[in-house]
């Protein structure tokens, strides 16, 4: 009797045969499957309970929030539909508009009429059309191809041989940036003026004959008005090229160096490499800005003298609102926009293609 007082009761929740327990630890064992099956039933319950959603839809979910990063999904394109939007009533839809105006032929005020593809083929046929945009594509030499030149030799100048002060005078360059169009337009029509202070320098030092009226001249106006472009846009590209020119490893340059390589063969092999990214930028700000141009045109020699100096941007000005030909200043603005889109586009593959 003792003995089966001393017996454990039975327990009804005791594995059937087979079904031994497994020992995890001093005093614990691990439940069976036979408890797990509940368990899961009552977590899932729970679950259901508390999400108000049924286990299935809880997996989807779960699964949905188990994405890799990086992987699409819907709720992204929530984010940047506002930007979307503000992005096609502030461009799109004006652009299409334009596209829409330069189908018709309309003085802004009268009824308009149907011009179908007149405006656009004036562009190729009408000497007085031709002329901005090969003045345009004359301009960027002086407004892109200088500015990088330039800034690409100031750059590794001074990364190679730093000089005290260099903090102002890459202010000094960089200013032309910050200060307004019109103001740069107005001073430099004061220095290039037949009484500028151009002129009375040439003056000064014996040079007579070359003292002109720069801006007026037939053949001087839009290499005075391209200087002035050089000089806005070198600052810029300089600054571009010292920042990245600071992130080329200097193991490079002592490689070099140890090769036997001298500055101009150092400059080629490493610095213009490295900054090929920065020379891309530099050339797709530089190009987009020589295309727009029109404050420093309108300010020096609004297109003259006669239509020696007018660009497309100015040529839209002066067809809108002085001629009163608004469907061809709108042909002339969406062909300088596709022009502008097609450069950009074939420089930015031009540099992957080279990066791959």
């Amino acid at each position: 009797m003792k003995g089966d007082a001393r017996r454990p009761a039975s327990n009804p929740q005791r594995p059937a045969d087979g079904q031994a327990r497994a020992v995890v630890g001093p005093g614990k064992t691990a439940p069976t499957s036979g408890e797990l099956a509940p368990r899961a039933m009552r977590q899932m319950a729970r679950t259901a309970h508390h999400t108000g959603r049924r286990p299935a839809t809880q997996r989807l979910l779960n699964r949905y929030r188990r994405r890799a990063p990086g992987e699409p999904r819907a709720i992204g394109y929530l984010y940047i539909l506002p930007a979307l939007a503000l992005y096609g009533a502030l461009l799109l839809f004006p652009f299409g508009q334009s596209v829409w105006l330069s189908l018709l032929h309309w003085d802004g005020m009268s009824a308009a009429t149907w011009a179908g593809s007149d405006n656009y083929r004036d562009l190729f046929t009408d000497p007085d059309l031709r002329a901005p945009f090969a003045h345009a594509l004359l301009l960027l030499v002086f407004y892109s191809a200088l500015p990088v030149v330039i800034g690409l030799l100031l750059a590794a100048l001074l990364s190679r041989a730093p000089v005290r002060g260099m903090t102002f005078f890459r202010t000094v360059l960089f200013l032309p940036q910050v200060l307004a169009l019109v103001v740069v337009g107005v001073a430099w029509r004061a220095i290039l003026a037949p009484d500028g202070l151009l002129n009375d320098t040439l003056r000064a030092v014996g040079l007579d004959a070359a003292a002109r009226p720069w801006l007026g001249d037939y053949d001087w106006a839009l290499p005075a008005v391209g200087v002035v472009g050089t000089w806005v846009g070198t600052g810029l590209c300089m600054v571009l090229f010292l920042a990245g020119a600071q992130r080329i490893p200097r193991e490079l340059y002592e490689a070099a160096r140890l090769d036997g390589a001298g500055p101009v063969r150092e400059f080629f092999a490493v610095t213009l490499p490295g900054l090929r990214s920065q020379i891309a930028v530099a050339l797709t700000l530089t190009i987009v800005a020589g295309l727009r141009n029109f404050d420093l045109i309108y300010i020096t020699t609004s297109g003259g003298p006669g239509n020696s100096t007018s660009v497309p941007a100015y040529e839209v000005y002066h067809r809108a609102f002085e001629t009163n030909e608004v469907g061809s200043a709108a042909a002339i603005g969406v062909a300088l926009t596709v022009l502008i889109f097609v450069l950009t586009v074939t420089l930015s593959r031009l540099v992957e293609g080279r990066r791959t």
